[in-house]
C-alpha cells in the first residue's frame, strides 16, 4: 500500500485499488508503512496489517509524539477483526540512538488454522 506521505504528490494509499477485487474468503495481509492506516484496513476487512514507521518511539520525547500520532507504536494489537503488528525496526531515524525502544527484526509465520 502506498504511504500516506505520498498524498502530497497524488500517490497516497488507494484501498479500493489495492483491495477492491480481493477474494474475501482468503486471508488478507496488508503491508502499510504507517499504523494510522489501520482504521481503513478494518473497513476493508483486512486480517493482518504489518507496519513500521514509529521506530517503537525510539527516543524520548519522540516516544510521546509517536504515541499521540499512531494507534499502536509497537507490537501486536487487535482492531475489531483486524490485527495490527508494528515493528520497532532495526534502524533509527535522526540520531542513531534508542532509549526504551530496542531494535527488532520480526519474523512473521503465516499458517492455516
Amino acid at each position: 500500500m502506498n504511504d500516506v506521505q505520498g498524498e502530497s504528490e497524488g500517490q497516497g494509499p488507494d484501498f479500493g485499488k489495492a483491495l477492491g477485487d480481493r477474494d474475501p474468503a482468503r486471508a488478507c495481509v496488508l503491508l502499510a508503512h504507517q499504523p494510522v492506516q489501520i482504521h481503513e484496513a478494518v473497513r476493508y476487512g483486512v486480517d493482518l496489517q504489518l507496519s513500521g514507521h514509529t521506530h517503537g518511539g525510539q527516543l524520548w520525547p519522540g516516544s510521546l509524539l509517536a504515541a499521540a500520532a499512531n494507534p499502536t507504536v509497537a507490537g501486536l494489537e487487535r482492531y475489531g477483526d483486524t490485527q495490527l503488528y508494528v515493528s520497532r525496526g532495526a534502524g533509527a531515524w535522526g540520531p542513531p540512538t534508542r532509549v526504551g525502544a530496542p531494535s527488532d527484526v520480526t519474523v512473521i509465520e503465516l499458517a492455516p488454522r
